[in-house]
Formats: C-alpha cells, structure tokens, sequence
C-alpha cells in the first residue's frame, strides 16, 4: 500500500533504465531457473501494474495475476462489515493454492534480494525436497539509514529455523541495532542476528495449513480490524507442532528497500553499486 513511502513504490523506477526492484528480482529468478511469475496484487492496481509492471515480462517468463480480495475467506468465514486492511502475507500466498502444483518462492515486491539468494533458493526447491526453506539474511545488511524498521528475528538450530520472533522498531545503533522494548527502554542487538525478509521455499503442502491456520485466526480475531495473517507465524506454528523443517539459507548478500520515500537514492546507489561490479547489465531488458 506504500503508505509510509507515500506512493505505490513497487512501480517507482531504480535502475538506470527505469528499471523497478521487481525487475531485478525477476532477472534473478529466470537465471536461476525459474519458470513462472505469479502476482499477488489488488484489483484496482492491476491496469496499472500490467503497464508498468507485468507487461514487460510476458515475453521472457509466464506470468499470471491473483488478486487478494478481503471477502475472498475459507468457507464459514464472514468478512466484519468495517474490515479495509488486507489480511496479511499468509493470506496472500493463500490466495495463490489454485495456482500453484509445483515447489515454490515467495518475496516481496519491493524488496532487492540479490542473485545469490534466488540461486539459493532455487537448489533447494526440489520436487522431492519435502522441507520448506527461509532465505535468511544478516540484519545489519537490512536496516534504515532513515528510520526504524520491522524484522523477523530468527532463532536457528543446526541450520533448522527454531522461530521467527517479530520485532518492531529496530534502528542503527553504530555498528549495532536496537529496539526499544515494552516498558520503552532500549534492547541491544548485535547486527549479526539472521532475519526473515519474507524470502521462503514452499511447497504445495503450505496451503491445507494457511487454510486451517486462517481459520482459526479468523475466529480468534475477525472483530480486530487491524489483525493481520503473517506468513512467519504460520511457519512459527508449524515447526512447533513438529508438523514441518524449514532449512535456512544464509546469505550476506546486502538487502535493498523502500520502506520510507528517503530511502531511494539509497537504493538507486545501491543498484548502481552493483552493475558496476558487474552482477547486472546496465539496461536489465535490452
């Protein structure tokens, strides 16, 4: 929604050729040996999206559009009647089960991951491969030159996720980060923790458990018109009840975001850091 970017970010051009995060992420996918592109996006977005976005991938990659409607539940649940906020991450990638037959990977459209990561994820999706996966990333290499940020702090045991543990409000602290926490002090955080960007590997299996798992969430919070369905609870849950693996994939790659409208040269620096060193063409398309 870009609400603290102040704009539909996912279409603002990055790269020198007006290039949108998406399109590096994209290129990414395709040379790791990706096939197909689904997005999840609002309705009233799509004519602008399919111009700015989508079209130009058509050609290179099959590409198909899901839309996530508020009213789009499982079956028995009654959307509240002043309900406008989506669902959230879990229920998104919920809408996509009629879709999807295959191993998968999920982002965000506006986040920068990087070759590396899309590699990594695309060696573990294998058919036969029946553990999910979380690309993880350093946290250092995804905070705000420009205010606080939301990360999933992860809890790891022999290269197994524990836990994803949501912490809001994480800002640089020199070459550390910080919190503040309940009582309004300040947490210190290293920077080396290892943190979900809302990179993961799934398979099919993921959908019977967003179904259920939405149920019950809807139950417990339909009248909270806030509530939202995260996707790392719905693998908090998962590896609780021992019901599922999730194997991290550790990278160092640097992330790139735009979370506030200031962080755009930043990101248009980064970009540019990166063709030089000659990861990236100079025109993505050409």
């Amino acid at each position: 929604m870009g609400s603290r970017y102040g704009g539909l970010k996912q279409i603002d051009p990055v790269g020198p050729g007006g290039e949108t995060i998406i399109d590096y992420s994209v290129y990414d996918a395709i040379r790791a040996g990706f096939d197909r592109l689904i997005f999840v996006i609002r309705r009233d977005i799509e004519k602008a999206f399919r111009e700015a976005v989508g079209g130009r991938f058509e050609k290179r990659i099959a590409v198909q559009y899901v839309f996530q409607e508020l009213d789009c539940l499982p079956p028995g649940a009654m959307l509240p009647p002043h309900r406008k906020k989506p669902w959230g991450t879990g229920h998104a990638i919920w809408m996509a089960a009629d879709a999807i037959h295959e191993p998968f990977g999920v982002i965000n459209a506006d986040d920068f991951y990087g070759a590396h990561s899309f590699q990594l994820l695309a060696a573990h999706l294998q058919p036969d491969n029946p553990d999910y996966a979380m690309t993880g990333f350093v946290l250092r290499n995804t905070l705000s030159e420009f205010g606080s940020v939301a990360r999933g702090v992860c809890q790891l045991a022999d290269g197994c996720l524990e836990s994803v543990r949501e912490i809001t409000g994480i800002e640089k602290n020199g070459a550390e980060a910080r919190y503040k926490n309940g009582t309004g002090e300040f947490h210190a955080l290293t920077g080396e923790e290892i943190v979900s960007m809302n990179m993961w590997g799934f398979n099919p299996t993921l959908f019977d458990h967003l179904r259920q798992q939405l149920t019950d969430f809807l139950k417990a919070h339909s009248s909270d018109e806030k509530a939202e369905f995260y996707i790392p609870s719905v693998v908090n849950t998962l590896i609780g009840s021992g019901e599922k693996r999730v194997n991290v994939l550790p990278t160092h790659a640097s992330w790139f975001g735009v979370t506030y409208r200031e962080d755009r040269p930043a990101v248009v620096q980064g970009i540019r850091n990166v063709i030089a060193r000659g990861d990236y063409p100079e025109r993505l398309w050409s």
